[in-house]
């Protein structure tokens, strides 16, 4: 049903497209240049709904984590994780990094506590991603654990608690600094808790002070940061901690303003109706680096497919006009266990590259120019013009060019995999 156009067909089409970028002083070849070098970090956990393959000695919770849905053939071991990617790296053009959680330790069925964690539980992902050419990233994994039950981890009023959680943290810092030894470039770790409460707490103050002495620890160890990259991420609210949750934007932005850690802004973790598109021209004149975890809330869900909507175009008009691109480090961060998994990871990538080719794509000197000359209107109809300019076209010959499935012909192949493999299990 889903067949690639020839060739010939994609080839003209683009050339037409180039002549009407070109007629607006875009140029197309450079904008598909800049495309093809911005990597971009697909995760892990949308391949087995945040499951991970950790040996427990009893029954953990989510610990504020939830995949929704029952579609078959969730990835439960690390092999059919790692096919399972492969095939979705193989209908995605461009250049893809592997975004690692600390749960996907692979210890020969040993029970491995997280705090004793080692780059040698992670050496087949190293192995992997060497063969595949691809690069990782990492994270500790503060939930689903038995120190996590009460709600707090880094900013636990237990000194134990607390003290397990900047072990497993320093840990993890080690093993992606291995990472980034190993793949000869960084490895951007990214540190998001759970911690807060569910309604509301007295204490606000407290944890907050103790979160960042943990931090304090944690980036006290040494590691080559060279090969670890640290982020710390916030969240407005999350399962059980709706009304306070610890690591708040305001904490985090002002952690990472006063010490070495770059931010992570992701798209769902700030009230239903604030997008992120703004913060990023105000929070990147202080800082040099930012981490993007690229995702698409809903109401309360904040970890829906992307899609190419206008929160999307938005966030890659601003890095894009402010030349922020290279300062940039992109990574996805959905999961959805309703629909094929393989599809979800294959539909957020394309729609995210999709998003950034867009704003590449925009004639932004000549926006600027009838902006300060105070043709406002020229602007607004100039914009709304660019979104029925052939953007498919330009995406179709980024495909072409990388020899994966253009337009919706990528379709048939998940659907073939879906029956053939995942089906199957």
């Amino acid at each position: 049903m889903f067949e690639a156009p020839s060739r010939e067909t994609i080839e003209a089409r683009y050339e037409n497209a180039r002549a009407q970028y070109a007629a607006l002083g875009v140029d197309v070849d450079t904008a598909l240049d800049a495309l093809k070098s911005t990597p971009i970090s697909v995760h892990c956990w949308q391949g087995d709904d945040v499951a991970g393959f950790e040996v427990h000695d009893g029954p953990v919770s989510g610990g504020g984590i939830l995949s929704t849905g029952n579609y078959p053939g969730a990835a439960r071991t690390a092999d059919q994780l790692r096919a399972d990617a492969e095939k979705a790296f193989h209908l995605i053009p461009g250049e893809l990094r592997f975004n690692l959680h600390a749960i996907y330790a692979e210890t020969d069925g040993e029970v491995v506590e997280r705090d004793q964690l080692g780059a040698e539980h992670f050496a087949k992902w190293m192995d992997w991603a060497k063969r595949i050419g691809v690069a990782l990233d990492f994270n500790p994994t503060f939930f689903a654990h038995p120190m996590a039950d009460s709600g707090y981890t880094l900013s636990s009023a237990d000194d134990e608690v607390r003290a397990f959680w900047v072990r497993h943290a320093i840990a993890c810092r080690r093993i992606a600094e291995a990472m980034g030894r190993a793949q000869q470039g960084p490895c951007y770790i990214n540190h998001w808790i759970p911690d807060g409460a569910k309604d509301q707490p007295i204490d606000r103050w407290g944890p907050r002070r103790r979160l960042v002495d943990s931090l304090d620890q944690m980036f006290a160890d040494d590691v080559d940061t060279t090969y670890c990259r640290d982020a710390v991420e916030s969240k407005l609210f999350g399962i059980g901690s709706e009304d306070y949750v610890v690591g708040s934007h305001e904490f985090y932005l002002c952690y990472a303003l006063t010490h070495e850690p770059m931010l992570c802004l992701d798209m769902g973790h700030f009230h239903p109706t604030e997008t992120i598109h703004d913060k990023m021209s105000a929070i990147m004149t202080f800082q040099d680096e930012v981490l993007l975890h690229v995702s698409r809330g809903i109401r309360w869900d904040s970890d829906h497919v992307v899609i190419l909507n206008d929160d999307l175009r938005c966030l890659f008009q601003q890095i894009v006009r402010g030349g922020a691109l290279p300062k940039t480090r992109v990574a996805l961060d959905f999961f959805d266990g309703s629909i094929n998994r393989i599809g979800a990871w294959v539909v957020g990538t394309r729609a995210t590259q999709k998003g950034l080719l867009a704003a590449l794509l925009e004639p932004t000197a000549v926006m600027k120019q009838m902006e300060d000359e105070g043709d406002l209107a020229g602007k607004l109809a100039l914009l709304e013009e660019l979104k029925l300019l052939p953007l498919g076209a330009v995406y179709d010959m980024f495909c072409l060019a990388a020899d994966t499935a253009p337009g919706t012909a990528w379709i048939s192949e998940m659907q073939a995999y879906d029956s053939e493999v995942i089906r199957k299990r």
